[in-house]
């Protein structure tokens, strides 16, 4: 019984492992993880993908834990070579840098152990899901944390004045369509995959 725990313990360290790994690949390799599209503006990121096939493998709350990482890679990009001024204004930030990150493993997790009976539909929630949390809490913290104090921020996204939180969604919403897309389609061929080699471990 405890050769079979001590195994399972070290599987799942081993799994985790691997992911930081990617993450980390990810984060700091141009053009991997964060895609420029447009110069200036935030980066199309691919790291929702593996946060929710992670989640899906793991669990909630140690999605949420891996979103923390996420979200610890980003701020610190963000210091070290940001891509423009909305990223320093946004993502240096750690409310809006870190909450988003998490909230976004944490609810991918819940949504991939949904007991629907096509697994790869609860995969694929969650990719989906791991997308728009983080871009829908990024745009509402953002809003909530300039609030009247915005026209730094609005300059910085093309516009001298309007609706911050307008000006927000025009201006992530694509990128989200975008993750969304990508994540949703990717995450169930992946988390399947893997579930099922583990199932016969």
């Amino acid at each position: 019984m405890y050769d079979a725990k001590s195994r399972q313990k070290t599987l799942k360290m081993t799994i985790t492992a691997v992911f930081i790994a990617i993450l980390l690949l990810e984060a700091f390799i141009p053009n991997i993880g964060y895609i420029t599209i447009f110069p200036g503006m935030p980066a199309v990121t691919t790291i929702p993908l593996t946060v929710a096939i992670y989640a899906c493998l793991m669990g909630p709350k140690a999605g949420a834990t891996f979103g923390l990482v996420w979200g610890l890679t980003s701020l610190f990009r963000a210091y070290t070579a940001p891509n423009g001024l909305v990223t320093i204004l946004l993502f240096q930030n750690p409310l809006i840098c870190l909450v988003p990150r998490i909230l976004s493993g944490y609810l991918a997790g819940l949504v991939g152990k949904l007991p629907l009976k096509k697994k790869s539909l609860a995969y694929c929630l969650s990719g989906i899901t791991a997308s728009v949390t983080n871009t829908l809490f990024v745009i509402l913290l953002s809003a909530l944390w300039y609030g009247n104090n915005s026209h730094q921020l609005l300059v910085a996204l093309g516009k001298i004045s309007g609706n911050l939180l307008a000006v927000l969604f025009v201006a992530l919403g694509a990128n989200c369509l975008l993750e969304s897309a990508f994540s949703g389609i990717v995450t169930p061929v992946i988390a399947s995959a893997v579930n099922k080699r583990l199932a016969r471990r």
